[in-house]
């Protein structure tokens, strides 16, 4: 799975660096996991002799005129469920992911520094549907890492029906896995801050990873409040077992400032809605999404009584 990489990586500098990173993804990728059969089987019923291309038709990535029979590819994406990002339309096969990502890319698209020609670092990247974007922009070299087996899986069956793509990678790490280096121009941390332990440390940790004139492109939860301000749920939030920390806005400057960003600018604040996050039958036999997990009184409250999700993106520099 990761051949295509080794080669790209060796046109960059930092080879050493990058060669490490290649070397834990392949330990990754061999740790025993019951799953890997079926997901093995799904790759080879998905793979097509002519691949097709790939373009942004709103909301999908649109990948045209692949030579696959229809079934087989039904079948085997859906041995990658549950998809939780995208969604992605494969010729006439519309895969609607549980998030629209669309929606998230459109509040941020504006207000960051043009991708074309730049090396991305996209941080919990998931099923690598916003590092696809990234290198559809025109991105020299679009960098997913995500450590959950899965959606590397789900990247590979989509990065394999399409040669538009090449620039685009995603690895089996986190970030805590990675030599630091200074090489990325844009570094996106969408979702990920609040299932951290120690968040000024994940903000340092993205920074170590960016070039001088680099920038970060931080999306996280938040709850209303002064600056100082901060949620500690005592067991889950909206269902979810590891959310750790949810700031206020100004308290999450204050963390950006003490991780010594610098030009912290707040561009969007949106609470979270069933349309963005839902219900599909491509999230497999569990279909509980974000309307399952708010006050069925009042969505205003999740079903543990808790704000309901709020989301911010800020955009800070070096």
């Amino acid at each position: 799975m990761l051949n295509d990489a080794q080669t790209f990586f060796n046109q960059f500098d930092y080879r050493d660096i990058t060669a490490q990173w290649l070397e834990v993804s392949q330990s990754a990728l061999q740790v025993k996991n019951g799953n890997v059969g079926r997901w093995s089987e799904a790759l080879d019923l998905i793979t097509c002799d002519i691949k097709g291309v790939a373009s942004i038709v709103k909301p999908y990535i649109s990948i045209n005129h692949i030579t696959l029979n229809q079934t087989s590819l039904l079948e085997g994406l859906s041995k990658l469920m549950p998809w939780r990002k995208g969604p992605f339309l494969i010729d006439d096969l519309a895969l609607e992911s549980e998030w629209q990502g669309d929606m998230k890319w459109q509040r941020l698209e504006q207000h960051i520094k043009p991708l074309k020609g730049k090396k991305v670092l996209d941080v919990g990247a998931g099923n690598g549907y916003f590092t696809l974007r990234m290198a559809l922009e025109g991105a020299a070299l679009a960098l997913g890492i995500e450590p959950f087996l899965l959606f590397n899986y789900q990247f590979k069956a989509i990065k394999s029906l399409t040669l538009s793509c090449q620039n685009a990678h995603l690895l089996p790490l986190s970030l805590e896995d990675m030599t630091p280096a200074p090489i990325f121009d844009s570094v996106f941390s969408m979702g990920v801050l609040y299932h951290q332990r120690d968040h000024v440390l994940h903000l340092k940790q993205l920074k170590n990873m960016m070039t001088a004139e680099g920038e970060l492109i931080l999306e996280t939860l938040i709850v209303e409040g002064p600056t100082g301000h901060i949620l500690i749920p005592q067991d889950r939030y909206a269902r979810m077992r590891n959310v750790h920390c949810l700031p206020s806005v100004g308290t999450l400057e204050s963390w950006l400032k003490e991780a010594e960003f610098n030009q912290i600018k707040v561009v969007d604040i949106c609470k979270t809605t069933i349309e963005e996050q839902r219900r599909t039958e491509w999230i497999g036999e569990n279909r509980a999404s974000l309307e399952d997990f708010l006050d069925p009184s009042d969505d205003n409250f999740t079903i543990e009584g808790l704000p309901a999700p709020k989301r911010v993106i800020v955009i800070a520099q070096q």
